[in-house]
C-alpha cells in the first residue's frame, strides 16, 4: 500500500433533474483497517450504471438511497491488500461493492473471488457480472424466448441490452434493437448480430418497429420505458412477455411522466414483470458458467467504455444518463496487474 490516504467521492446534494458535478465531492480520508472477518481492497475498476441515479434521490424505491455525505454506491473489481478472512489472501482479485473510492473494507462473505484466466477481471462488472446476469435471467426467465419469435431490446448497445439481444439470437429469435445513434445501431447489427436496429433519435418509432417486426413483437426487453414502450405496446402479439428491467427514460424526470396506454396488455393477455437482479443471486453460478462458455466459444461479443481516474466518475455518470457512453461504462481507478 503506497500510502495511508484514501480518495472517496461523496454524494454532496440530491440532484433535481439531471445530476451535476457539483452534486458530488471528492475528499481524502485515512484508509480504514479491516476488522475481524473483513478484507481491505484496492479498487481497480468501478462500475457506473443507470440505477445509481435512483440511489441519489430520496424518493421511495426498491433500495435505500445514498445518505448525503456518504460514499456513492457502486460495484467494484478490486485486489485484496489485507485480509482478516480465512477465504481471502492479499493479492486475490475480487468482485465487491465498495463504491466510489480508491480503497474499501468489505465483509468477506460479500466478496466473489475472480479468476483472471476465466475472463478479464473487468468483465465481472459487465458481461459476467450484474449487467450480464440481468440480461440472462430477465430474458430467459421472464421473456422466455422461443425459436422463431421476435425480441425487441431497448438501449441495445448498452451493457445489459447488448447481451440480451445476443442471447435472443442464440435461442433462435429475430432480435431487433433500439439505440440512440447510427454508430450504435451499426455496432448492434454488424458486430453483435442483431437482425435490425432502430435509431430512436432519427426514426419514427411506430413505423420503424412495424417495418423491423413484420410478424409483431413477442418479447420486449425494456431498459427504458417511456416512448419506446408506448410504441412497442401497439405491436405486441398475443401472449407477449415484457421483462421490465430499467426506466432510463425517466431517471432524470422531476415529476412522474405520463404512462403509455396499457390497454394492449389486456387485449393481448401480455405479461409485463419487473426484474431485480438481486433476486437471482442463488443462481449466479448457472449464469457465469453459461456466459463464460459462450464468451470462450465466440458466441458473445462485449464492448467496454473505460474512463480513466476516479475524479472523472461523476462526469462519466452524467454522460451515461444522457446516452453518451458506448458499451459497458467503467472507471479505471488504479492499475490492473492482469493486463
Amino acid at each position: 500500500m503506497p500510502n495511508s490516504i484514501n480518495q472517496q467521492i461523496l454524494l454532496k446534494s440530491r440532484p433535481v433533474g439531471e445530476p451535476k458535478e457539483s452534486d458530488f465531492a471528492l475528499v481524502e480520508t485515512p484508509i480504514t483497517e479491516p476488522g475481524e472477518g473483513e478484507v481491505l481492497n484496492r479498487t481497480i475498476y468501478l462500475s457506473l450504471d443507470p440505477y445509481m441515479r435512483g440511489r441519489m434521490s430520496d424518493r421511495e424505491s426498491y433500495a435505500t438511497p445514498v445518505e448525503l455525505g456518504s460514499v456513492m454506491v457502486g460495484g467494484t473489481v478490486s485486489q485484496v491488500v489485507k485480509s482478516n478472512h480465512p477465504q481471502f489472501s492479499a493479492g486475490d482479485f475480487v468482485l465487491t461493492y465498495d463504491g466510489w473510492q480508491a480503497y474499501g473494507v468489505s465483509k468477506g462473505e460479500t466478496l466473489r473471488k475472480l479468476d483472471p484466466n476465466q475472463a478479464p477481471i473487468s468483465y465481472a462488472l459487465g458481461i459476467t457480472g450484474m449487467p450480464g446476469m440481468t440480461a440472462y435471467f430477465a430474458l430467459l426467465d421472464i421473456g422466455q424466448p422461443q425459436a422463431g419469435e421476435t425480441v425487441v431490446v431497448s438501449a441495445a448497445s448498452g451493457a445489459v441490452g447488448s447481451v440480451a439481444g445476443q442471447i435472443a439470437k442464440l435461442k433462435g429469435c429475430r432480435a431487433v434493437g433500439v439505440a440512440g445513434s447510427e454508430a450504435k445501431c451499426d455496432y448492434v447489427v454488424k458486430e453483435l448480430g442483431f437482425d435490425a436496429c432502430i435509431n430512436r433519435k432519427t426514426q419514427d418509432l411506430s413505423s420503424a418497429l412495424k417495418a423491423a417486426c413484420p410478424n409483431g413483437i413477442d418479447v420486449y426487453f425494456d431498459n427504458t420505458a417511456g416512448p419506446i414502450l408506448e410504441a412497442v405496446l401497439q405491436q405486441i402479439n398475443l401472449g407477449a412477455r415484457i421483462p421490465l428491467v430499467g426506466l432510463i427514460s425517466q431517471y432524470n424526470a422531476e415529476n412522474s411522466p405520463p404512462g403509455p396506454n396499457l390497454m394492449p396488455l389486456l387485449v393481448k393477455r401480455a405479461l409485463i414483470k419487473g426484474f431485480l437482479v438481486g433476486d437471482y443471486q442463488q443462481r449466479q453460478a448457472e449464469f457465469v458458467n453459461d456466459v463464460s462458455q459462450w464468451l470462450h466459444e465466440g458466441k458473445l461479443k462485449y464492448k467496454e467504455d473505460v474512463v480513466e481516474g476516479l475524479k472523472n466518475a461523476a462526469h462519466a455518470l452524467i454522460g451515461l444518463l444522457q446516452g453518451k457512453n458506448f458499451g459497458k461504462l467503467i472507471v479505471k481507478v488504479s492499475d490492473d496487474p492482469t493486463r
